[in-house]
C-alpha cells in the first residue's frame, strides 16, 4: 500500500531545486514563531521589516480603489499610471530619464530582480556578489542556472566592494555585478565617488551589466546625496538595470511592489518571464503605490529619526558587550556587529561556539532573540540585527543578547 509518506510518491526535483538553500532570515523567523506558540518569550529581530504603519494618504488611496473596484487585471508590466509614478519617481529623485515602456513593476523588487536573472542567465554565466549580501542574491543566480562569484568585503573597507577587488572578480563570462546601497545587511552606503570609481572598472568590460538595487535609498543618516550607478556613470545607463520599490521607506512589505528600470530589451525578456509566472501584482496595491510615489513625503523624516535613535541605542549597546565589535551604519535598519571574539566559547552547557551559526541558535534558545548569522550573508563571524522593532523589544533584547553573551566561556 502506498502512502503520503512513501518515498515513491515523492516528486522528481530538480537539481536546482534540491541545491537551492532557503531564506535564512525567513528560516529563523519561522523558528521564533514556532518558539512563540509554544509558549516562549521570543523578540525576532531577524526579518528587515519597518514597524511603522503604511502612511495614510496611501492607505486612503488603496481604499478607494477598492470601492472604485479597480479589481480587473492589469498590464503584466504594471499598470501605465503607476509606471509613469515610477518614471517621475526616477527623474525627480535620481536625474534618471525612462519612459514607461522601460519600466517593470512586479511582487516586490525581489521578483525584479529574480526576472532580471532568468531573463539574462545562461549555464556558467557568472554573477559578481560583493558580500556581505542580501541571503536571496546567490541562491537567486544559481536557480537561474548563473554561477555566483562571491567577493568578501569586511569591515576594513566599510563592507563595500573596490575597485581592485571587482577587476580581479571579473572574468569573460561575468554578466552582472549586483550592488545594493544602503546595504542589506551591513547598512553599507556607497558614495558618488566610490561608485564612480567602480565604474571606470566597468567601462573596461562591456561585457559585464549592473544590477543597481536601491530599495533602502531613503533610509539614510547623513546629509550625501544619494548616489546610483546609472546616474553617476552615465556611460553605464544602456546595460544598467536599477530596482527600487515602496517596502522599506513607506512601510509597504505586505503590499509587494518593487520596480525596475532599464534598456528597452531588457524590461521586455523581463515582461516575458513575469507573464508566465505571477502576471502582475496586485491591482489595489499598484494604485496605493501611485499615492505612494507621488504623495507627500512629510513622514519620512520621522521614520528615519526613529530609526537613527534606534540604530545608535543598538550599536552601543552591542559595543558594550565583551567580544562583540560594531561600526556604525550609515544606511538601511541593520546592525551587522563581528563576533569572531566570541567564537570558540562555550554555553553553560559545555556546547562551543565554533560559528556564527552555533551562536545565533544559542542567542534564540538561551536568550530568545532571533537574530540572522553572517555566514547566510555570506560574511562568516558576523551577525545581523534588525532594528526595525520597537524601543522596548530593542532594549529587552539588547539586555537578553548581553546577559547570554556573559555566559559564555
Amino acid at each position: 500500500m502506498t502512502t503520503l509518506n512513501d518515498s515513491r510518491s515523492r516528486p522528481i526535483l530538480a537539481d536546482r531545486v534540491q541545491s537551492a538553500k532557503p531564506s535564512a532570515t525567513k528560516e529563523m523567523t519561522r523558528l521564533a514563531n514556532q518558539l512563540k506558540r509554544e509558549g516562549r518569550s521570543i523578540i525576532t529581530l531577524s526579518q528587515g521589516e519597518p514597524d511603522f504603519p503604511t502612511p495614510e494618504h496611501v492607505r486612503e488611496a488603496g481604499r478607494a480603489a477598492i470601492d472604485r473596484n479597480e479589481s480587473r487585471y492589469t498590464d503584466v508590466a504594471g499598470t501605465h499610471a503607476l509606471r509613469e509614478a515610477v518614471v517621475r519617481k526616477f527623474a525627480r529623485d535620481n536625474g534618471l530619464t525612462f519612459t514607461p515602456d522601460q519600466i517593470q513593476v512586479g511582487c516586490g523588487a525581489k521578483q525584479v530582480l529574480y526576472n532580471a536573472l532568468q531573463a539574462t542567465l545562461n549555464p556558467g554565466d557568472e554573477v559578481v556578489i560583493p558580500t556581505p549580501a542580501w541571503v536571496s542574491y546567490p541562491e537567486m543566480v544559481q536557480l537561474a542556472g548563473g554561477t555566483p562569484v562571491i567577493v568578501r568585503c569586511d569591515a576594513a573597507t566599510g563592507f563595500k566592494i573596490t575597485p581592485q577587488q571587482l577587476e580581479r572578480a571579473i572574468t569573460p563570462r561575468t554578466k552582472w555585478l549586483m550592488l545594493n546601497s544602503p546595504s542589506n545587511p551591513s547598512g553599507a552606503v556607497y558614495t558618488y565617488d566610490e561608485l564612480a570609481a567602480l565604474g571606470e572598472v566597468l567601462l573596461r568590460h562591456p561585457q559585464v551589466w549592473i544590477m543597481a538595487d536601491d530599495i533602502y535609498e531613503k533610509i539614510r543618516y547623513d546629509e550625501t546625496p544619494f548616489a546610483t550607478p546609472a546616474a553617476v556613470t552615465p556611460a553605464l545607463a544602456l546595460r544598467t538595470l536599477t530596482i527600487n520599490g515602496v517596502s522599506k521607506a513607506y512601510a509597504m512589505t505586505g503590499w509587494r511592489v518593487g520596480f525596475g528600470a532599464g534598456p528597452l530589451d531588457l524590461i521586455k525578456a523581463m515582461n516575458l518571464i513575469q507573464s508566465q509566472s505571477t502576471s502582475h501584482t496586485s491591482s489595489i496595491s499598484q494604485a496605493a503605490s501611485i499615492a505612494a510615489l507621488d504623495g507627500p513625503m512629510d513622514f519620512l523624516p520621522q521614520f528615519v529619526k526613529a530609526f537613527r535613535h534606534r540604530r545608535d541605542f543598538v550599536v552601543h549597546a552591542l559595543n558594550d558587550i565583551d567580544g562583540v565589535s560594531c561600526d556604525l551604519p550609515p544606511g538601511a535598519f541593520y546592525a551587522f556587529p563581528s563576533c569572531q571574539a566570541l567564537l570558540g566559547r562555550r554555553d553553560p552547557s559545555g556546547a562551543v561556539m565554533a560559528s556564527d551559526s552555533d551562536l545565533a541558535a544559542y542567542l534564540l534558545r538561551e536568550g530568545g532573540v532571533a537574530i540572522v548569522p553572517g555566514s547566510a550573508f555570506e560574511l562568516p563571524g558576523y551577525f545581523r540585527i534588525s532594528y526595525a522593532a520597537s524601543d522596548e523589544d530593542l532594549s529587552e533584547a539588547m539586555s537578553r543578547i548581553a546577559a547570554a553573551c556573559a555566559q559564555l566561556r
